[in-house]
């Protein structure tokens, strides 16, 4: 049976990604240091599963990915071990700069020392649309200049060109992906979209930063996670893929469709409405990919309406409510990224 290793996959969409993977008939090994965002309760579907074994190791233990790529002889790897939420980026960008640029450099080093001996063996790196920046027009291209407005934003950016340094310099079998804002089962409440759902279930305020008028291009994870699946079969070798829906929405939008959803299948507290916050430093007004290469080259698109998605993932939420409680009430609470 085909191995994979999964860096990152006790998170939202590493474990989702190791779902599909299980179900696809490959056996995967999962890295995880465990962090804040990492959580046991994402791995309930297939932890009992013969195909999968999970392994403790921060990815800057280079020695440590070493032995683990001798021992399963993975014929991928997908790095998707990364910090993700700009508003700790603000606070401690030292930490992105650790997990994002040297974590990367690290697995870089270890995948190169493997791969001359296991010439077959390709890693996918998972990054993100924040690195192109503010697009106030239109949609980018994989050839649109970088321009990162984070610590969180600067640090993939970086990670992705010590990727493609490495693929001209050593000639490493590598692919990067840069995808859009992910939603669905799994996700840690700091983020837009289970924060939300969170607040609803519990009679509390939809706090929206701003105006409300960000926009984002919103792809449902197991669309993310075919799309990767897709690339690390049929992409070309040192290309990077974007990958979206081409849907966008503002962040009063998604509050608004939250609350449709949620007065489908819940009573609506009182205290249950939109309130606007002082706004975060480097916002960025818009996202948006032009996902096209994949579209046409490697035959891709995303299945999943917005309307389907947001219902299947506030579903989830709610029949999951021990899922809230797995995790630290501050890490859901607390106001982050002020300066």
């Amino acid at each position: 049976m085909n191995k994979i290793v999964v860096t990152g996959g006790l998170g939202f969409i590493g474990s989702n990604l190791i779902d599909l993977l299980i179900k696809n008939g490959f056996f995967v090994i999962n890295i995880d240091k465990i962090s804040y965002a990492s959580n046991f309760y994402n791995t309930l579907d297939f932890k009992n599963s013969e195909n999968y074994k999970f392994l403790k190791l921060n990815i800057n233990n280079r020695n440590g990915l070493l032995k683990i790529f001798k021992k399963y002889r993975p014929i991928g790897i997908f790095n998707l071990a990364a910090e993700t939420h700009v508003d700790r980026s603000i606070d401690s960008p030292e930490q992105f700069i650790n997990s994002n640029i040297l974590g990367t450099f690290n697995l870089l080093e270890a995948f190169k020392k493997f791969s001359k001996k296991n010439k077959k063996s390709k890693l996918i790196h998972i990054s993100t649309d924040e690195v192109y920046g503010d697009i106030l027009k239109g949609r980018t291209k994989e050839n649109y200049p970088y321009s990162p407005s984070s610590p969180y934003a600067a640090s993939k950016a970086s990670s992705d060109h010590i990727v493609l340094s490495y693929i001209k310099t050593f000639g490493i079998k590598a692919v990067i992906t840069n995808c859009s804002n992910n939603y669905g089962p799994k996700q840690h409440p700091e983020k837009l979209i289970p924060k939300m759902i969170y607040n609803i279930i519990n009679n509390k305020p939809l706090t929206v930063y701003g105006d409300g008028k960000n926009s984002r291009e919103w792809i449902y994870v197991k669309d993310h996670c075919e799309a990767l699946i897709k690339v690390f079969k049929y992409g070309k070798i040192g290309e990077t893929y974007n990958i979206g829906s081409n849907k966008n929405l503002n962040n009063v939008e998604i509050c608004k469709n939250l609350l449709k959803t949620a007065k489908k299948n819940i009573k609506i507290g009182k205290k249950v409405k939109i309130k606007f916050i002082k706004d975060r430093p480097g916002h960025d007004k818009r996202y948006a990919l032009d996902s096209s290469k994949l579209i046409k080259k490697l035959k891709w698109k995303p299945k999943t309406k917005f309307s389907d998605g947001i219902n299947n993932t506030f579903i989830w939420y709610l029949n999951n409510r021990k899922y809230y409680k797995s995790l630290n009430k501050k890490d859901i609470n607390m106001r982050l990224g002020k300066i």
